[in-house]
């Protein structure tokens, strides 16, 4: 069964409060409990871990490391300027999908810029909670392939 770690940023756990007209109104429990369903379905076994201390992420991030399969992050704030978290996403060579719940390029200038998606297979923003959805379901595809080609290669 893969295994896959959904970290989520600062401010994250203020979902269904904070900014409702950008955030939503579903909190972060209602989010995770509805992934970790989908992720069920799938068969894949999903951990959630929201932190507004940047050490506790990457330290996660560490983790993961030969315990996890894949990473979905919502880095929140942390996007733009977190080069450590960058730093640990590389280093560990984990597939990573990033997720925002707002469209951040349609956004201020300032969030227009993730230092996190050069280090991950793909982006999703703009799409509310759904997008951690389609981060999940592109992850296991991403995950799914990778084995077949593995597969392919040995036969």
């Amino acid at each position: 069964m893969k295994r896959i770690l959904l970290l989520n940023g600062p401010n994250l756990n203020m979902l269904g409060v904070r900014e409702p007209g950008v955030y939503g109104s579903e909190t972060l429990t209602a989010i995770e409990q509805r992934l970790g369903e989908l992720a069920k379905q799938q068969g894949v076994a999903l951990t959630c871990y929201q932190s507004n201390v940047e050490g506790y992420l990457i330290d996660r991030i560490h983790e993961a490391y030969g315990n996890m399969d894949g990473i979905i992050i919502n880095p929140g704030a942390f996007t733009h300027y977190s080069y450590a978290l960058r730093d640990a996403l590389s280093a560990v060579q984990l597939p990573a999908v990033e997720v925002h719940l707002s469209n951040i390029h349609k956004r201020e200038t300032f969030r227009h810029t993730s230092v996190i998606a050069p280090v991950v297979i793909g982006q999703i923003a703009g799409f509310g909670a759904y997008g951690y959805e389609l981060g999940l379901n592109a992850l296991v595809r991403h995950l799914q392939e990778r084995d077949e080609e593995h597969d392919n290669i040995k036969n």
